[in-house]
């Protein structure tokens, strides 16, 4: 049987550290961790910068940046916005 596919997400702030917010989690809780950082209190104040979701090979599958919004994958960059549960 194959392992399922596991999910990290990081968070950025304006003065360059990160955090590791979620570690080997699957896509639902990885999209709801991506939902809640670049929505919460510190995106809207602009300290949180960048949130990204990497896959098991630390491969980038989606990037938000302060600026921009969504800006990977292009499926969510065309609405500007995440799946909603």
């Amino acid at each position: 049987m194959s392992q399922p596919e596991l999910f990290s997400v990081y968070q950025f702030f304006k003065d360059g550290s990160r955090e590791e917010v979620r570690k080997h989690v699957s896509t639902e809780e990885a999209m709801k961790a991506a939902q809640h950082y670049t929505t919460c209190v510190t995106a809207r104040m602009g300290i949180t910068v960048r949130v990204i979701i990497v896959d098991m090979l630390d491969c980038i599958v989606f990037e938000w940046l302060i600026e921009h919004g969504v800006v990977f994958p292009e499926q969510l960059k065309e609405n500007n916005s995440l799946p909603q549960n």
